[in-house]
């Protein structure tokens, strides 16, 4: 398969990671061993990144909806998430990951938590991918929590209304200092966005698979690179604009 060049692959990629229920019941198992096994598509899909010089990774692991699921495929999950913290992380580290969780964090245990902060502490210096782990995240619950903090700052006489504008929004959203995505992919066949990074999807390409993401790999994140290298971004500039020699 035609691996595309370095100068034409997204700077930054965003993930819905779909599918691991209907992957377990379609093999008569737990919607548990879903999750395992798209933990293991999860690093699939790291490793390649960094393969591949990606800049930065999103993964949506754990939405603030999710809460709503029955306790024990909660619990379920919140296992996972705490084993894949002692598990993963070193290796990650090794490979010069820094990782970031962006998300309400109060909901989840104090073990959990700290694991995050841990983390986030041992690998702030690398300068590898940017791994994102989005969990407890909600796109509203994020745009939510930027206007009360702007608020905040001119209601303290720091800050006027008029001015606010998009960058002050966006630093103050939890991806500051990352650009936005520039391929979203969801797995699983569904196709929408549920909440997630509302503001930075703006002007994404948007790729849709039919495929389970535990069945995710590094030959279907191929296929999405290779759609993405076909897509023309315009950002409300015309084709014409586009292809002009003046064009940068």
């Amino acid at each position: 398969m035609r691996e595309p060049e370095a100068s034409s692959l997204p700077r930054h990629i965003a993930i819905i990671m779909d599918g691991n229920g209907r992957w377990a019941r379609r093999r008569l198992l737990p919607r548990q061993a879903g999750h395992r096994a798209g933990l293991s598509a999860a690093r699939r899909v790291i490793e390649s990144c960094v393969q591949h010089g990606i800049g930065a990774l999103t993964l949506f692991a754990f939405s603030s909806e999710n809460w709503q699921r029955p306790p024990p495929e909660v619990g379920s999950l919140m296992g996972l998430f705490m084993n894949a913290l002692e598990s993963e992380v070193a290796e990650l580290h090794k490979n010069r990951v820094r990782i970031r969780f962006i998300g309400a964090r109060a909901q989840f245990s104090t073990a959990l938590q700290q694991g995050m902060h841990k983390a986030e502490q041992l690998t702030v210096d690398n300068t590898g991918l940017r791994l994102n782990v989005a969990a407890g995240y909600g796109g509203r619950w994020e745009l939510l929590q930027a206007a009360r903090q702007l608020a905040s700052e001119v209601l303290a006489g720091r800050l006027r209304p008029e001015e606010l504008d998009e960058p002050l929004l966006a630093n103050a959203l939890s991806l500051a200092g990352s650009p936005d995505p520039d391929l979203f992919i969801r797995t699983g066949g569904e196709q929408r966005i549920s909440n997630f990074l509302l503001w930075q999807l703006a002007y994404t390409e948007l790729y849709f698979t039919d495929t389970l993401w535990p069945d995710f790999d590094a030959v279907a994140l191929q296929q999405a690179l290779n759609w993405y290298t076909q897509r023309q971004r315009r950002f409300g500039r015309t084709p014409e604009q586009l292809e002009s020699p003046g064009h940068a």
